[in-house]
């Protein structure tokens, strides 16, 4: 979708318009399914997330201040959701407990595995920097943190990401 025509969307959804909103959201879902996932590893935790964000953004859209911030402010408002749901969520478990995705996500598979293996930190940056396109200084904003943060998780992300393949391949070398 051209800037331009999701800004007319943007505005149309400002005034209330349901139609607009909608195909706003529909551009935005993968995206928001990929970060509520890299936060809540459940695929009902995330449609939950996701569901509790367009709410939201429906009832907040009016103090919305700059349309060119507007997926920016959207994704800060689906991680303070995911939050809020890990947040009630009393159990912890393991990532093997989790159910594989929903095969409607064309998300790599590999990428998503090798994502899990990292902590979260390292993981809802690297999703935000790789699978969404934000930039150093958009993640800093959205998650609140320092841009220095922001980069040091994604190199330290990309080491304990090499050093599984690494470590992987070893293993396969040996065995195979």
């Amino acid at each position: 979708m051209q800037s331009k025509e999701q800004e007319d969307l943007i505005n149309k959804a400002k005034r209330k318009d349901p139609d607009a909103f909608a195909e706003l959201m529909q551009f935005h879902m993968k995206g928001m399914y990929r970060v509520a996932m890299s936060i809540l590893l459940n695929d009902e935790d995330a449609a939950d997330a996701i569901q509790d964000t367009l709410l939201a953004c429906w009832e907040k859209i009016h103090t919305l201040r700059h349309i060119s911030y507007f997926s920016t402010w959207m994704t800060r408002i689906l991680i303070r959701k995911c939050y809020d749901i890990r947040r009630k969520n009393v159990k912890t478990a393991d990532w093997e407990e989790y159910r594989e995705p929903s095969a409607c996500d064309e998300y790599n598979l590999e990428w998503r595995e090798a994502l899990s293996t990292l902590d979260e930190k390292y993981r809802v940056v690297m999703t935000l920097f790789y699978s969404q396109g934000y930039r150093i200084h958009e993640i800093a904003s959205i998650l609140k943190i320092p841009k220095s943060t922001v980069q040091t998780r994604l190199q330290r992300g990309r080491e304990k990401l090499a050093k599984g393949y690494y470590k992987a391949a070893k293993e396969d070398k040996v065995n195979g």
